[in-house]
């Protein structure tokens, strides 16, 4: 059987893949040896690594102030850091780091705890060591010494490196897989801790700067130099933590990268802090911390972690887009496996699955309209909807699965209602969002089972874009890997290599964004769909058409029909939800000025008519059909399009 029909790994969360885990790796969990070659096999795979968040923020709403030594807590009462790692680990992170950011000599000096230097730090890492077992790694932390080094203070480079050295055996000691420099503004300083660390053995080391708004280390040094500096002494993981939140980070990351040659972490202070009644608040919320999680990793990042302000719940969002990004991943690199080793049975030819795919193979421009399940049992106003989009002339009825993650009657239902009550043919979205993968199996074969004919491929959107953002995503694989195993199944075997009989003979079709910020990576991903067995692409939205004849040269090559995705606006206020609520969908300043200066209600409405008709003037020639949306169900609204 193909790798692509096993489980893979770096879909799932976590807590429960055996390789996003150390403990698979190796055979005793107390090898340090063995810990350390699993790390630098997991980091060699390509996949995102999570790191927790401080645990200093978990500390402090606990009660341990900032007059007191949170390193302190390790020998003090390492119950209550015990129980903090534990909600890291199970909020998603694969890296556990240790409290002792600040458990240096020189800081703890000011506590009166200089001569517990050596236990806070042992303790620090055999707690962190106890929780993660076999399923995390620990990250022994090091912060900056407190004190002025040369050529800026009277400490010398070798007193500074002798007193990393002394913290960073204690870790090691205590069980530290690889050791973690966090915050350090003076790059002379953290030269100093990256030696102490090598002469102590081959630990991996994590360093990272903290920088001001312009993206300079605190003491000025620019970020192309500190990147190159920090690769040449020896760290082998690169990036910043700290700062001013998530958004300039994303900023300075363009600049680390076109420096970058070994992987790179960002760890973002949760937004600003604010005092509230007394008490630092930091203001970005878990949700947001997922979503630059995921910018991040579009942008090639291959370590993500939290700092200050962040929570478990920050760290649970960051897993949710880490997770996503593992089944685009998975799917990516196996996407050529496709049927495996098994006998294949030939799938029927397109012309032979539905009327939808008939007319598309022989070259005949298609409409279908998009109409959405309804929110409970009341099917009525679905189904009149669908006669008159048969009295129309309308070829399918397109229905979302699930979309912007909202919860609504089944689409698979609705669908099977739609034809055996009105008689039109109907287009499933299928989104990979909620099912595992025998799931997936079993609803294709009941879709198939059911009369169904033509499914729409995708990935489906994250459940924080919701009213249900705690709801789990599966995301066992996505769109490329459904196309996968549909295409198996028209061949007539299921994702085991076992034969199902007769085959599904389903139509697969896939969605394509021309507006894409990542373009070079959209059109990767199209080619991956095709090659998978698609046989039909429906865009996003579009609203402007260079960008749309631009994916359209591209997607020229591979001979797949493009259908245009065609949403009349009907308002200023739709305009504008559109334009900065769903994702994939760009629309220019010029329509919203247009929109702006329609006046009524009645003009706004006419002018997001005169726009959608515009666009289709111009595109009609370029594409071979058209799915229409009817905005809050308004059939006729979207049926005005066609006089």
């Amino acid at each position: 059987m193909s790798s692509f029909f096993r489980k893979p790994f770096a879909a799932l969360s976590p807590v429960d893949a055996p390789s996003a885990r150390p403990g698979n790796d190796f055979l005793n969990a107390n090898d340090v040896a063995l810990r350390r070659a699993a790390l630098r096999k997991y980091l060699a795979s390509g996949d995102p690594l999570l790191f927790d968040g401080p645990a200093a923020t978990m500390l402090y709403e606990r009660g341990v102030f900032i007059n007191r030594s949170f390193d302190e807590v390790n020998i003090a009462t390492p119950d209550l850091l015990r129980d903090v790692h534990t909600q890291y680990l199970s909020s998603g992170a694969q890296v556990l780091s240790t409290n002792t950011w600040g458990a240096n000599t020189c800081k703890l000096r000011s506590y009166g705890l200089a001569e517990h230097m050596h236990e806070i730090n042992v303790a620090g890492a055999r707690i962190a060591r106890e929780v993660a077992g076999g399923n995390a790694w620990v990250a022994g932390v090091m912060g900056p010494l407190g004190v002025r080094i040369e050529p800026w203070g009277p400490t010398s480079f070798d007193e500074a490196k002798e007193v990393f050295r002394a913290q960073a055996a204690a870790l090691i000691e205590g069980g530290a897989d690889l050791v973690m420099l966090q915050t350090f503004g003076d790059l002379n300083e953290i030269q100093q801790a990256i030696r102490a660390v090598r002469e102590l053995g081959d630990a991996p080391i994590v360093a990272m700067m903290t920088t001001n708004d312009e993206g300079h280390s605190l003491y000025g040094t620019e970020p192309e130099w500190f990147i190159r500096k920090l690769e040449e002494w020896g760290a082998d993981i690169v990036g910043v933590n700290g700062g001013n939140g998530p958004a300039p980070m994303l900023e300075l990351l363009k600049r680390i990268k076109a420096v970058a040659t070994r992987p790179v972490i960002l760890s973002p202070n949760a937004g600003l802090p604010r005092l509230v009644d007394g008490r630092l608040i930091y203001m970005a919320s878990p949700e947001y911390l997922g979503e630059f999680a995921r910018q991040a990793m579009l942008q090639g990042v291959r370590a993500l972690g939290g700092c200050s302000g962040t929570t478990p719940a920050h760290i649970i969002g960051m897993h949710g887009a880490i997770r996503q990004e593992r089944a685009f991943h998975s799917t990516e690199l196996n996407h050529s496996a496709q049927v495996g080793h098994a006998p294949i049975a030939q799938a029927a030819p397109p012309v032979c699955t539905s009327h939808w795919s008939k007319k598309l193979a022989a070259g005949e421009f298609a409409i279908c309209l998009e109409l959405l399940p309804p929110k409970g049992l009341d099917t009525d106003k679905l189904l009149e909807r669908s006669r008159i989009c048969k009295e129309n002339g309308i070829d399918a009825i397109n229905i979302p699965d699930g979309p912007r993650a909202s919860a609504r009657m089944s689409a698979l239902a609705s669908a099977v209602m739609i034809e055996r009550d009105v008689g039109i043919e109907t287009i499933l979205h299928y989104a990979c969002r909620d099912r595992n993968l025998l799931g997936i199996q079993s609803d294709l074969l009941g879709a198939a089972g059911l009369g169904l004919k033509n499914i729409l491929c995708v990935t489906g959107d994250p459940p924080k874009m919701g009213p249900y953002p705690s709801a789990t995503a599966v995301y066992d694989i996505d769109s490329i890997g459904l196309v996968n195993m549909a295409t198996r199944l028209n061949s007539g075997f299921d994702l085991g290599g076992s034969s199902i009989g007769r085959s599904t003979n389903l139509s697969i079709g896939v969605g394509a964004n021309p507006v894409a910020p990542e373009m070079e990576r959209e059109q990767e991903r199209f080619r991956y769909k095709v090659e998978a067995g698609a046989a039909w692409a429906i865009t996003q939205p579009v609203f402007e058409t260079d960008s749309l004849f631009r994916f359209l040269e591209f997607a020229s090559r591979f001979k797949v029909p493009v259908i245009a995705g065609i949403w009349p606006l009907t308002s200023l206020r739709n305009a504008e939800f559109m334009a900065n609520e769903v994702p994939g969908v760009v629309i220019p300043k010029a329509i919203l000025n247009r929109m702006a200066s329609a006046g009524s209600a009645e003009a706004q409405r006419d002018e997001g008519i005169a726009i959608a008709a515009e666009l289709i003037a111009k595109i009609r020639s370029s594409v071979q059909g058209l799915q229409l949306s009817a905005p809050l169900g308004q059939v006729e609204f979207a049926l005005r399009l066609l006089k």
